[in-house]
């Protein structure tokens, strides 16, 4: 039908004040926190290609733009889907 589908893992973020209960111990794992489930949710929606780099662009007024290179060997399989990946990880994470 035309239509874009993508698959995306569900994610637990635990926030930076995260305390435990006399059963687990220790500090929170770093799979836990937020950049890294963003990092996650990318890398799912963007997943028969991988990333090769990515660049966080700080515009004057403070607005932060983060651009994602993928593999060029997948370019054609990706070239129309560009516009739903960035659509859905703003929806997602609500970042640019």
């Amino acid at each position: 039908s035309g239509r874009h589908v993508l698959i995306v893992g569900q994610r637990t973020i635990l926030g930076k004040s995260f305390n435990r209960n006399q059963k687990t111990s220790g500090p929170r794992p770093r799979s836990r926190t937020l950049t890294a489930v963003q990092d996650a949710i990318l890398e799912d929606i963007c997943y028969p290609t991988e990333i090769v780099g990515k660049r966080t662009r700080v515009k004057l007024d403070g607005k932060r733009i983060v651009k994602v290179y993928l593999d060029s060997k997948d370019q054609a399989n990706v070239e129309g889907r560009t516009d739903t990946f960035a659509a859905v990880y703003g929806k997602l994470t609500n970042k640019q």
